[in-house]
């Protein structure tokens, strides 16, 4: 049975625990969840659109309140806290703006005499499986364009983040999403699959870990159940040797750290021309140099805050110690505080070999993993000698080089003189072991939809 509580990863202190729903309750929120969609496909999606404008609205009125909540749970500073409340806030938003016409029934020309229309409308119940580095943004690019195409959603959130996800649930009902048509739940592991298989769930959504994917894909598949997957990342930035060092590597560091780390789409291989690697490498050892531990709720200069769990810390500590067991060094930080708390430095990692296990593993957390390139083509073929798929960046001042390259890389999100650009109108998905299907943007919507064809002969 999940743990459901607040933990403060600053401490190791249990703050808060919620009580597991019962298999009873479970029965009732599925009924309560398809009786609310019967009724909640029915209204104008102006109606609808309406509700979750309001909801972005009560997202900006309790920006403090919102990342103060995660700050305690997870760990997340408080100015990464309310980034995070804002950019969820502005994806709600957007689906409030332009869900409507991302939705619009369209004509298609047509052999047979009549009118061919495609139509796109909901399919019904939806569950939501969320993870803990991200509370708010995950549950809004997956909450916010379904329920305003007219689909319910059962939230199941991450042991450590209840206290954010009943917050959540308060929120949209309050902003006049119908009753029942956001349910958050305290679910155990047996639980989520008996909601996958019982008929009233029409899809599930994950964003997790490639294990949590497998079995989640198998429980959907055995259930004949539409299903999208956003799972873990080990994407690789590439740079060339004409940059200019102190800029790209202090963009790469931050990126690195930012929530310790914690970041399906950071850029977790830093794969540097050689020509310049040693100067990067040195760059990066002096952000990493002579930080330390402090509060997440008023980190001051040259601190960093927790991860969101000891058993994180002590999962990126374990890696770490793997890497050098086979030869990788560390150059500065690699230190686990002692006691309970979720303290861990940042990193900056060399000479991981190719050939080791450790190389093709995602290290969630703020460990700055470099690794030496010949040129430009060594850098792409190590790029792309990876089982997943989700995002990676080519830096250069050389535009054309950088955008040739970008263009092959096997990845689902791929840039240019940018590690990643993020934005609500923009779509976030990968390919191979990262998962499949799309989140955020005009395409966001689209994946638990009815595209029916409505054809009038004359």
């Amino acid at each position: 049975m999940a743990n459901y509580r607040v933990q403060n990863p600053a401490t190791g202190e249990v703050v808060e625990t919620f009580e597991p729903a019962t298999d009873t309750q479970v029965a009732e929120i599925l009924q309560s969840s398809e009786a609310a969609y019967l009724a909640w496909r029915k209204k104008s999606v102006q109606e609808r659109a309406a509700a979750i404008k309001r909801a972005a609205e009560l997202f900006a009125e309790r920006r403090q309140e919102l990342a103060e909540t995660i700050t305690l749970e997870m760990g997340k500073s408080i100015p990464e806290a309310l980034d995070e409340v804002d950019f969820a806030t502005d994806i709600i938003d957007y689906y409030a703006v332009h869900g409507p016409s991302l939705i619009t029934e369209g004509e298609i020309p047509s052999t047979v005499p009549g009118k061919a229309v495609i139509q796109r409308l909901p399919i019904g119940p939806l569950l939501g499986v969320m993870p803990w580095n991200f509370p708010y943004y995950q549950v809004a690019r997956f909450a916010a364009p379904n329920l305003l195409l007219g689909n319910t959603v059962i939230v199941k959130h991450a042991d450590i983040c209840a206290r954010s996800a009943q917050l959540m649930e308060d929120i949209f009902l309050e902003a006049g999403v119908i009753e029942g048509g956001y349910h958050n739940i305290y679910a155990s592991h047996d639980q989520i699959a008996k909601i996958i298989a019982d008929p009233i769930t029409q899809g599930v959504s994950l964003t997790g870990s490639e294990r949590a994917g497998a079995i989640i894909a198998e429980q959907a598949g055995k259930n004949l159940k539409k299903c999208v997957l956003e799972l873990g990342g080990n994407d690789p930035m590439i740079v060339l040797a004409d940059v200019d060092v102190t800029e790209v590597a202090k963009a790469a560091w931050d990126f690195r750290t930012y929530n310790l780390g914690q970041v399906c789409n950071s850029n977790k291989r830093i794969i540097v021309e050689d020509g310049i690697y040693d100067a990067f490498v040195a760059e990066l050892v002096k952000h990493a140099a002579g930080l330390r531990p402090g509060d997440p709720r008023d980190l001051k200069p040259g601190e960093y805050g927790p991860m969101s769990s000891r058993a994180a810390a002590e999962t990126v500590a374990e890696q770490v110690d793997r890497a050098v067991a086979v030869g990788a060094r560390v150059l500065s930080g690699g230190e686990l505080t002692a006691g309970s708390a979720a303290y861990y430095s940042p990193t900056v990692l060399v000479d991981v070999p190719r050939d080791s296990g450790i190389f093709h593993e995602e290290i969630f957390g703020p460990v700055v993993t470099v690794y030496r390139a010949a040129d430009a083509d060594d850098a792409l073929a190590l790029a792309n000698d990876s089982a997943y798929g989700l995002g990676g960046s080519v830096f250069s001042r050389d535009v054309a080089l950088a955008t040739e390259l970008a263009q092959q890389l096997n990845v689902g999100m791929a840039h240019v003189n940018t590690i990643a650009a993020e934005a609500a109108e923009l779509p976030f998905g990968g390919v191979k072991r990262s998962g499949f299907g799309r989140e955020m943007g005009p395409i966001g919507i689209d994946e638990f939809v009815n595209k029916r064809l409505f054809f009038v002969a004359p």
